[in-house]
């Protein structure tokens, strides 16, 4: 295993004395993800240009590892190019009944919601939770739940506040009452552990341009097998059959596997990107990863409350806790805007400026942005 210490000389941007904490946004390339990229770019333009067998080892790689992240049969993984067209295999592929009810909450990301108000149109109702100081709790959740609940859907960490909601209780909760469980785990994958089989999730989508540390234009989702045989591919293609290669046999018979949602060529550099993040973050071990980011946060904000700077989440356990910490701000965009004149990138949305540091972003760093933020709020 390599030391998170040692993980800051393989991001480049690092040289130029920037401060990046902006990755519940989009995250820097490491060096041995652009050499990956680099050597498939060199193979396509220079030597072995159809190498089409090849990379398809590469795939079942990666999906062997996203598997081993979240504690799953590569079989149940598939990729797509983002995770709102995740969500909407989905929501667009169980058959909907007029007074069916969805549960979701009032400050997820619209990825989480857009897919399910669409189903509106089919006579499906919406039961939105009310956050309390950007916390979706538990407790919430199960009082909205009602007879006619056929989904649950939740971001695993909410991108404004940075809450990491109970999963593993509202899954169970979700089984004990045959309701179908959704998770978006954009902010969540790739930098704290998700384990679908103990969270009893049952389809989950993240794309990887944030804490998994790859390209944009990929994602993927995990589906349990009895969930998959319940949503109807509402696009289908030459992928999406378990004969594909025999080309001139027009037989509609669907993979057995997730794959099933894979419909024809997929983001071969995006698959790429992930898998070289994949192995380069395997070597610290995700469990690692975990603990820097969250001693991250936690040093984060009691430096921040020892400034009397308020943070967005008050009094929360460690457990809640996740790679975000949000300050509110009346003056939130000149923040940002003076944030970036001085070499720290963070993130402005809804009046919060959100700081997202990674497992490689040091105390040096934290420290140096406390002391900024001291200068412009007083």
């Amino acid at each position: 295993m390599m030391q998170i210490a040692e993980a800051r000389k393989y991001y480049p941007h690092l040289k130029s004395g920037r401060i990046y904490m902006n990755h519940a946004a989009i995250s820097p390339l490491s060096e041995p993800v652009v050499k990956e990229l680099n050597d498939y770019i060199y193979i396509r333009s220079e030597t072995e240009i159809e190498n089409f067998p090849e990379y398809m080892k590469v795939f079942q790689d990666t999906k062997d590892k996203l598997g081993e992240m979240i504690n799953c049969q590569a079989s149940r993984i598939a990729f797509v190019d983002n995770t709102s067209n995740g969500l909407n295999i989905l929501a667009q592929g169980l058959e909907w009944k007029a007074g069916d009810r969805i549960v979701l909450n009032d400050i997820e990301f619209p990825s989480n919601i857009y897919p399910f108000l669409n189903l509106k149109e089919q006579g499906v109702e919406i039961d939105f939770v009310k956050s309390h100081d950007g916390i979706v709790s538990f407790e919430d959740i199960e009082h909205a739940i009602s007879s006619r609940t056929r989904l649950v859907s939740i971001s695993h960490v909410q991108f404004l506040s940075g809450y990491r909601a109970e999963i593993g209780k509202i899954g169970e909760l979700c089984r004990s009452k045959g309701i179908i469980f959704c998770v978006d785990a954009i902010q969540s994958a790739g930098a704290l552990n998700v384990d679908v089989e103990r969270m009893k999730i049952d389809f989950l989508a993240a794309g990887t341009q944030k804490w998994m540390m790859a390209l944009q234009g990929l994602a993927f989702i995990f589906v349990t097998e009895e969930l998959q045989e319940k949503i109807k591919p509402r696009y289908v293609g030459w992928t999406s059959v378990s004969d594909a290669w025999n080309l001139l046999n027009y037989d509609l018979k669907l993979r057995s596997s997730a794959e099933r949602f894979q419909n024809g060529t997929l983001s071969t550099i995006g698959v790429i990107g992930l898998h070289g993040s994949l192995v380069f973050m395997r070597q610290f071990g995700h469990d690692k990863i975990e603990e820097a980011i969250l001693s991250n946060t936690e040093y984060f904000m009691g430096r921040l409350n020892e400034a009397g700077i308020p943070v967005v989440l008050k009094g929360v356990e460690k457990k809640n806790l996740s790679g975000i910490v949000s300050i509110r701000s009346l003056k939130a965009q000149e923040v940002f805007d003076e944030l970036e004149k001085r070499g720290v990138t963070a993130a402005v949305r809804e009046g919060i400026v959100r700081f997202s540091p990674h497992f490689y972003n040091n105390r040096e760093e934290i420290d140096r942005v406390v002391e900024i933020l001291k200068e412009l709020l007083p």
